[in-house]
């Protein structure tokens, strides 16, 4: 028997202008999953679920339903077939979840990265971690049906990764600004991905198109030059965001705290309900980051809410 625990953290995708093509990670919080190489096969299926903690008994036990085991799945099928490894054992898994259901932190993606790096881990590291994004992005598609990579990747990756092309994959990791630091702030209220999805325009003017493509572009400038104020004036999102913000209690209250705090930019967080600032100071990020809770409860709403403080995470997913 042999146990292997890998981490992978909360990432925010999108990152406002970059629609289903950008994303990022931070260093925390993070769910946990835990793998345990048995030497007997058990039952048809090669993976099972031992237990889940942190979901509220949200989350499925099917293994071929749980985004967690339903990678590790996908990963097991590739080793045999590409990598020329017999594996013939079976793979208890437990789930810790530290981050909460359909919060616009990569909830699902989290989950599949720590199993991934802990199943390639188990298994002598056949895979490289370019390689395991492919899986992780299948768990996405479990998930909520979409099979994007702006959360899988940088949960896996690391630091920024910006997606070209979807066929075939090709990403692209973007070292951060060493002073840029996340605010996230989650308000205690649940917004489905499907249903934020579900919500967006499917054609889109010309005029509005390319004032995005302007964005990322510059974006992507502001994070290679270390541009701080140029990376506060691209974080405008003239698609989902008009769309998505009615959605979320006190966003525009919220959203002008952090700013009037200093914080360079702020968002929506993936599909929401959760908000992102960036500030060029973790002073700054703690201060937007406290404005933005006063906001939620401000609010008609006065929701609640949990806020990190963090650097952009240069490491990924990784082994505890």
């Amino acid at each position: 028997m042999k146990t292997v625990k890998g981490f992978a953290s909360a990432t925010v995708g999108n990152v406002a202008c970059g629609f289903d093509v950008l994303g990022f990670a931070i260093t925390e919080p993070g769910d946990e999953v835990t793998l345990t190489l048995l030497d007997e096969k058990k039952e048809d299926c090669p993976v099972s679920i031992t237990s889940i903690t942190g979901d509220g008994g949200a989350l499925p036990l099917d293994p071929k339903k749980n985004t967690s085991s339903f990678v590790v799945l996908k990963f097991l099928e590739y080793i045999r077939t590409h990598k020329d490894i017999d594996f013939s054992g079976h793979i208890a898994l437990e789930l810790k979840k530290n981050l909460p259901l359909s919060s616009g932190m990569g909830s699902s993606a989290a989950s599949a990265a720590a199993a991934l790096i802990a199943a390639n881990e188990l298994l002598g590291q056949p895979c490289t971690k370019m390689e395991l994004v492919h899986f992780a992005i299948e768990g996405e598609r479990v998930a909520c049906g979409s099979a994007h990579a702006d959360n899988a990747a940088p949960a896996i990756l690391g630091n920024f990764v910006l997606i070209r092309s979807y066929t075939p994959l090709d990403l692209i990791t973007i070292p951060s600004p060493k002073d840029l630091f996340c605010t996230l702030v989650h308000p205690h209220t649940e917004l489905r991905t499907s249903f934020a999805r579900s919500v967006l325009p499917r054609t889109i003017p010309l005029k509005t198109a390319i004032q995005q493509w302007g964005n990322v572009g510059a974006l992507i400038t502001g994070l290679l030059t270390s541009d701080y104020e140029l990376i506060g004036r691209s974080l405008v999102d003239v698609i989902a965001e008009p769309k998505r913000a009615p959605l979320i209690p006190g966003f525009f209250e919220v959203k002008h705290a952090a700013l009037e705090a200093g914080a360079l930019g702020c968002s929506i967080a993936g599909s929401g309900p959760s908000l992102f600032a960036f500030s060029s100071s973790e002073k700054n990020a703690k201060e937007a980051g406290l404005a933005m809770q006063h906001a939620f409860r401000s609010s008609k709403a006065n929701l609640d809410s949990d806020m990190w403080v963090s650097p952009i995470c240069s490491e990924g997913a990784r082994i505890l």
